[in-house]
């Protein structure tokens, strides 16, 4: 059939004549007809502009009215500050120097001599990255001999390495679980575990804080509804610095035949005599839970995450977890440094007793100064409750004013009335630099 428009006719009678046999076939395939071009831009001259404009994103909006209030009451941006040297117990800032407790490096591994030069050998071997994602590049014996190495500090048979902590959560629960599973979490649980059960699907429950009596009362009246059930905690918890008593949460798992899943990345080398974790300090045996999660940032002071457990769970998530299968694969500098921080420990455990002392030391003073640290244990990480996100802020200028690296926490991370300046303790800070801290904190709260 020919279907060329009678030779003649104007443009617009050719271009009615085409849409007029398109619409046919489309009522022939059952299909509703296309909106014409007049139409469909009638239809977008209708979208309102903040539904295609960035600037005017409901999320960028309230961004931008929080900065402008801030700096009408002469409060600079806390975040983002241009650091010139090492993450230590000190940093360069502007070319001054502060006392820092706004880094993760809790061992001070992040500069210590073998683990530079692992990362800088590692380079010179491998480059700088595998190019690929493992499955298509292969592994490297790094790889491997840091995978092997975390499965030996869990106890458990095997472990993985994800190129990203927060990825590791979201692509580990986004697919081992479904819309017929269900995920119950400590209510202070982290975003990451969060956006991983949004990706899953499962239903999600949460308990109060450390509370395993309500836990096991939720799961007494939802477990015979879901086929998987997974129950996931911190080790130690990054806004509080308190911990779960991991025993009874170990029986309630075995009670009602779910998963457990404990995230460690606050708690590996903190916890536990020589620094293996919450395992380590309840003098658990690596079966115990499911899936031990954990960053290769801090700590172990490169970048990344893991998990580990059995075999049948690493070898699943190896072949066809997403955040695995379709990411290039750990760069070998990476990899190198992650290894050379978990032998550091094995090797020397006194820094592990060195930030637990600060820590207790910190949490101590500040206590008979009367500050507000909540529930934190001492563990690295120590809170300072302010009450208000405005004097969070306020509280971390005077600090910084003062020579003292230390940031706000604020709505809507945490709770307006729970807003605080949050303090992380290494085990390179001095017993004067604790002294002097708390002593300052304790004096710019007052006048504030």
């Amino acid at each position: 059939m020919n279907r060329t428009p009678p030779a003649g006719l104007a443009g617009s009678a050719k271009d009615q004549l085409i849409q007029q046999a398109r619409e046919r076939r489309l009522r022939q395939a059952g299909a509703e007809p296309a909106p014409s071009l007049e139409a469909a831009q009638q239809a977008a001259a209708k979208v309102p502009e903040q539904f295609y404009r960035f600037a005017l994103h409901p999320g960028y909006q309230q961004l931008r009215v929080m900065m402008q209030s801030a700096a009408q009451m002469g409060l600079s941006n806390p975040f983002f500050k241009l650091h010139e040297g090492r993450a230590e117990a000190s940093t360069t800032i502007g070319g001054q120097a502060y006392v820092n407790f706004a880094s993760y490096n809790y061992l001070g591994y992040a500069n210590h001599p073998q683990v530079v030069d692992a990362a800088k050998q590692a380079i010179d071997q491998y480059g700088t990255s595998v190019s690929a994602s493992r499955p298509v590049s292969g592994d490297r014996p790094l790889h491997r001999e840091l995978e092997r190495e975390l499965a030996e500090l869990y106890d458990v048979e095997d472990a993985i390495t994800f190129v990203s902590g927060h990825a590791t959560n979201v692509t580990t629960l986004g697919y081992l679980f479904g819309p017929r599973d269900l995920i119950v979490h400590d209510e202070l649980i982290h975003n990451s575990v969060l956006q991983g059960i949004q990706l899953s699907g499962a239903r999600r429950l949460s308990f109060p804080h450390n509370d395993w009596q309500a836990l096991d009362r939720l799961l007494g009246e939802q477990r015979q509804h879901f086929e998987r059930v997974l129950v996931v905690l911190e080790g130690i918890y990054s806004m509080d610095g308190d911990y779960p008593d991991l025993p009874r949460f170990v029986a309630l798992k075995q009670r009602h035949r779910v998963f457990l899943m404990v995230d460690e990345a606050h708690s590996l080398g903190v916890m536990g005599a020589t620094g293996k974790g919450i395992r380590e300090h309840f003098g658990l045996p690596g079966d115990a839970v499911d899936l031990w999660m954990g960053t290769l940032s801090k700590t172990l002071s490169s970048c990344g995450g893991y998990i580990a457990g059995e075999a049948a769970l690493v070898e699943h998530l190896k072949f066809l977890a997403p955040g695995f299968l379709y990411s290039v694969g750990m760069p070998p500098p990476v990899a190198a440094a992650a290894l050379a921080a978990l032998r550091c420990m094995k090797a020397d455990p006194s820094p592990v007793a060195a930030v637990q002392a600060r820590g207790e030391q910190f949490l101590r003073l500040a206590r008979a100064a009367g500050l507000d640290v909540a529930t934190s244990t001492g563990l690295a990480v120590i809170p300072v409750i302010t009450g208000s996100s405005l004097k969070a802020t306020q509280l971390s200028a005077a600090l910084f004013q003062h020579g003292v690296n230390a940031q706000p926490i604020l709505y809507p991370a945490v709770p307006e009335k729970a807003a605080r300046v949050r303090f992380f303790v290494s085990c390179l800070h001095s017993e004067q630099q604790i002294a002097d801290t708390v002593a300052l904190v304790a004096r710019e709260l007052a006048r504030l």
